[in-house]
């Protein structure tokens, strides 16, 4: 049975040749790609064609939704679910729900940006192809990376060598599923 091709590795000698790649292979019409290197490049989201996170959006809902749940409860309960008179307050007295409220909020936010980076980071990830090569281990220190996937559309073993060597790969092979 012959092995699964997960796609091919290209590896590059700086952060620069690497941005260039990127670009290249975008250019070029792939889609399914991706970069590896020890830290990050600015302008490499640009290179890539990456389109912005809504990481935001989600951190921005967790913290509506504490802020409306926390001085929601809050109110329900000293208007209709416990009628006390405490300290000669009135029935709403907003000021006192602000520091519960205000918790609640930073912690449903903390919570939609944990768990949304995980979502996003499609995390945990518990097997990844590209861990089984030798050289790939260079990433965390000095090396540079660049893989184009079999699962992307215009995918052809030729071609895909062909515009990573022209981009200044230094070594490219297939890396097996």
């Amino acid at each position: 049975m012959a092995n699964k091709i997960f796609g091919t590795l290209a590896e590059f000698d700086s952060a620069k040749s690497l941005l260039h790649a990127a670009k290249e292979v975008k250019d070029a019409g792939y889609t399914n790609f991706d970069v590896y290197s020890p830290f990050p490049i600015h302008g490499m989201d640009d290179a890539m064609g990456l389109r912005p996170t809504i990481m935001g959006w989600l951190v921005l809902g967790g913290g509506i939704t504490g802020l409306t749940v926390g001085f929601g409860i809050q109110t329900w309960v000293s208007i209709f679910g416990y009628k006390l008179v405490i300290s000669g307050k009135p029935f709403f007295s907003y000021q006192a729900f602000i520091p519960v409220t205000f918790e609640l909020m930073v912690l449903l936010a903390s919570f939609g940006a944990v768990f949304g980076m995980f979502a996003l980071n499609k995390l945990p990830e518990w097997y990844h192809s590209l861990l089984k090569d030798d050289e790939f281990k260079k990433v965390t220190s000095h090396g540079f990376f660049l893989a184009i996937e079999t699962k992307d559309p215009n995918y052809n073993t030729k071609s895909v060598e062909s515009i990573l060597s022209e981009a200044g790969s230094k070594n490219i092979r297939e890396i097996e599923s």
